[in-house]
């Protein structure tokens, strides 16, 4: 297997939902994304958790064969999310944000990472996924989320790292927001000249966009007799997709795609990481399989 690199949050969220109250879950988008992409390839976790994480999540973790070594134990808490959800799940909104020791996170790749092949920046501060770049030793391929937050607040530090990576991995609103425009091609055109030669637009129920040059490819959202929890799908699909990547080299974006689907599908079918946590390569190669029936005619 390929090595991965993962460096995001790691974190607890208390989400609120039509199925009830769910207190303090794990959560965080490296964890999810790494969860997604250790069926795929070696993964390599850098975060910062406080003293309160529980060491059976970390257990949790490495018995998944995720290399939890890069993952600093701070004092004070961990890094907590509250959310409450619509009954329909198409939106939420925060309750609370508690940093905690997150706020004073500087990642510090180990040495033992420093060669990592794939490169995945969780959604966190451009200026510290910039700083993980400078840490790392020429990766085959870069792959990066961002937020709304960071075109509001971290505009040129943004635009200094899409000059930086390889794949925008993006929401559709937060898109429009970052270009100006409003047409998912025109959306396209406009990331793509900031740098990134590949991006993906993420678009929740709907599927997800692949912009490469002139190739176009749109991947459908499985469907689901119910979704639980959609808290970390997004980080998901960038999991399994650069996972896929990690495993078969960088040779087909949209069986990426697929995978990076499968792995998100899975996602939102429990609370939390709980799916995932469960998940076989067996299970994610079905999905794949059901896919490939659900798109062909």
């Amino acid at each position: 297997m390929s090595s991965l690199l993962v460096v995001g949050s790691v974190a607890f969220d208390t989400i609120h939902n039509h199925l009830g109250s769910h207190d303090r879950v794990i959560g965080g988008s490296a964890t999810y994304a790494s969860l997604a992409a250790s069926q795929l390839a070696d993964v390599r976790l850098v975060g910062v958790v406080g003293q309160d994480f529980p060491r059976e999540a970390v257990e949790m973790l490495r018995s998944r064969g995720i290399d939890t070594s890069g993952l600093e134990v701070a004092i004070g808490e961990t890094f907590h999310w509250e959310g409450r959800y619509s009954d329909d799940l198409t939106s939420r909104e925060t309750i609370q944000t508690d940093l905690n020791v997150f706020a004073d996170f500087n990642p510090k790749i180990p040495a033992s990472f420093q060669d990592s092949e794939f490169v995945m920046l969780g959604n966190i501060a451009p200026q510290l996924q910039l700083h993980v770049l400078d840490q790392v030793q020429r990766p085959k391929l870069v792959i990066a989320d961002t937020m709304n937050l960071w075109i509001d607040t971290a505009l040129d530090a943004l635009k200094e790292l899409l000059t930086r990576i390889d794949i925008l991995v993006i929401n559709e609103e937060e898109a429009r927001q970052l270009t100006g425009y409003h047409h998912p091609l025109a959306v396209a055109e406009a990331l793509r000249a900031m740098g990134p030669e590949t991006v993906i637009v993420k678009r929740g129920e709907y599927g997800a966009l692949l912009f490469l040059e002139e190739d176009i490819f749109c991947a459908p959202a499985y469907p689901l007799k119910a979704v639980a929890d959609p808290t970390g799908a997004g980080d998901s699909f960038a999991g399994g997709f650069l996972g896929y990547l990690a495993e078969n080299g960088h040779t087909d974006l949209r069986q990426a795609v697929i995978c990076g689907s499968a792995a998100a599908s899975f996602c939102v079918q429990d609370v939390g990481v709980g799916a995932l946590a469960e998940l076989t390569r067996e299970h994610l190669k079905k999905r794949i399989r059901d896919f490939r029936e659900l798109t062909c005619f």
